[in-house]
């Protein structure tokens, strides 16, 4: 749109008739990157890096094909939330940091040596982008999706209280705009990338549904102690519920984006990514889950309505 000449470069594996208007390269970027040999661009955009070795070696060999490299990180990066992280707080470390299995605690410090090893193979020439989580169509995860999905059913909703509780998570649409005009600006540097760009709070999230979408949504507020009680797992089965018995974590939704803001981070309307978030989802219905797509750890509604009625049992043992 914008008049960029675009590569791609893939295995194939998935969706491989999409965008036939760019040029696209196949390989694999452990062990199969000959299709870049030869080549040069004025950046690239690396969207897919967890192992250091693996990204190590794309970094590597597009050193001298490239003027930037743009590594697209993760906030996960900071292992300590007990206080608001900007981007000159302490990345975790791994005492084996040639460990490969970057499916849990190592994701974070994994991550980190990936942007370790491209600054490396390219100082200066480096954009380094840490997203939050990222919400919007097209998202198979259900990490934003169960919230529009589960207001516009309708009925009485369990939330995890309290409604004040800040939230943040950014459009796949609005990170890839603005990490895209940050390339092409040559822009350098760590940016935390996550939003929105005010204080946004579950409840208000959660009324924005509902007025976006219509229904008789009711909301019930579900105190944390008794999630925990019952074994609701944060994150996964309540997406964007971070529990607050774990001190590290108490600010993971508050992280300082201000200098993404001042270089031009900005969000559509959050009444925008409902809508097109739920109408994708709901797009979907019936669809065979794709090779690699995650299993759906949200939670049933079943499951929904043994956690509200062990709820309202226990506020009216403490009326009584």
């Amino acid at each position: 749109r914008d008049g960029h000449e675009v590569t791609l470069f893939n295995r194939g594996q998935h969706n491989p008739e999409l965008f036939p208007e760019v040029e696209k390269l196949r390989g694999d970027r452990d062990g199969g990157l000959d299709a870049l040999r030869g080549r040069s661009w004025d950046a690239v955009i690396d969207t897919c890096g967890f192992v250091p070795r693996v990204v190590r070696a794309s970094a590597e060999l597009l050193a001298g094909a490239v003027g930037l490299y743009v590594f697209i990180s993760t906030i996960s990066v900071y292992p300590d939330y007990s206080r608001p992280v900007d981007e000159d707080s302490p990345v975790g470390k791994l005492e084996d940091e040639s460990r490969e299995d970057y499916k849990g605690e190592a994701y974070g410090p994994l991550k980190a040596l990936c942007e370790r090893a491209v600054e490396e193979a390219l100082p200066g020439r480096t954009l380094v982008v840490r997203p939050g989580l990222i919400a919007g169509p097209h998202d198979p995860t259900n990490r934003f999706a169960y919230w529009p999905r589960r207001v516009a059913r309708g009925g009485e909703v369990l939330a995890p209280a309290p409604p004040e509780r800040l939230v943040q998570f950014i459009d796949a649409r609005d990170l890839a705009d603005w990490t895209i005009r940050m390339a092409a600006s040559g822009a350098t540097g760590v940016f935390n990338a996550t939003g929105p760009d005010y204080k946004l709070s579950m409840g208000a999230l959660l009324e924005e549904c509902r007025r976006v979408l219509g229904g008789d949504a009711r909301f019930t507020w579900v105190d944390e102690q008794v999630l925990l009680e019952n074994k609701v797992e944060a994150w996964s089965e309540l997406p964007l519920w971070i529990t607050g018995e774990d001190p590290a974590m108490r600010y993971f939704m508050e992280a300082n984006c201000g200098r993404a803001f001042k270089a031009g981070l900005t969000f559509r309307p959050l009444a925008e990514t409902v809508r097109d978030t739920f109408e994708w989802d709901e797009s979907q219905a019936g669809r065979a889950p794709a090779p690699d797509d995650r299993p759906d750890a949200t939670l049933k509604p079943e499951r929904e309505r043994e956690l509200l009625e062990a709820w309202h049992k226990t506020k009216a043992a403490a009326g009584a």
